[in-house]
């Protein structure tokens, strides 16, 4: 939640409610072009469990629209890295082609004095599944944020460029209205607000 504010606003928000299931549009500028893109922030529990049915069904709604996928841990917090894996593996149940990007991020790397992922085991699990990885504070460094959405905007975007069946897909699955528009445009004008003074 907070990677998705910092990278919408360019500010760090520390007092949030995490997996509120928000859904944020953006134009985002993308080698010389304005893209639009969707950025969902994942409802639910945290832990991926076979009895969890409710979680993974609303999981599955959110995984079945969506075309790119960053799947963030906390390296202060080793129960959030084991979730990575059922997670990737619930997406590729529902995007079976292996091409469909998803990223592993490593979060809060400002707080090495309380870290329980070391970075090996990240770089590690993310050569397992066959992703890329990073490490980044989204505390510390706003362009480290842009940097990740940027990179998955590219590769979704290279994606759809590559064949027809992916605009078929995208233009047949509905995507989700945006609930808090309002409240993405309230956020704005407080961005700029203090810009300003």
């Amino acid at each position: 939640s907070a990677m998705i504010v910092r990278f919408l606003t360019k500010r760090f928000i520390g007092d949030y409610e995490p997996n509120t299931g928000n859904l944020y549009s953006r134009l985002v500028h993308l080698e010389g072009d304005h893209v639009a893109v969707q950025i969902q922030d994942t409802p639910g529990c945290i832990q991926v469990q076979e009895d969890c049915v409710q979680v993974l069904d609303s999981l599955s709604r959110c995984v079945n629209w969506a075309e790119g996928f960053l799947l963030v841990y906390s390296i202060t917090d080793y129960s959030s890295y084991r979730s990575i894996r059922p997670l990737y593996q619930h997406i590729r149940k529902v995007h079976p082609d292996a091409r469909t990007p998803i990223i592993v991020v490593g979060n809060k790397a400002d707080l090495l004095h309380a870290r329980q992922v070391q970075a090996k085991e990240g770089l590690q699990l993310a050569n397992e599944l066959g992703s890329l990885f990073l490490e980044i504070s989204t505390s510390d460094d706003s362009q480290g944020v842009c940097d990740v959405f940027q990179y998955l905007c590219k590769e979704v975007s290279k994606l759809q460029h590559a064949g027809s069946t992916d605009r078929r897909r995208s233009s047949i699955i509905p995507r989700p209205k945006s609930p808090n528009m309002q409240d993405l445009k309230r956020r704005f004008k407080q961005a700029l607000s203090s810009k300003v003074k």
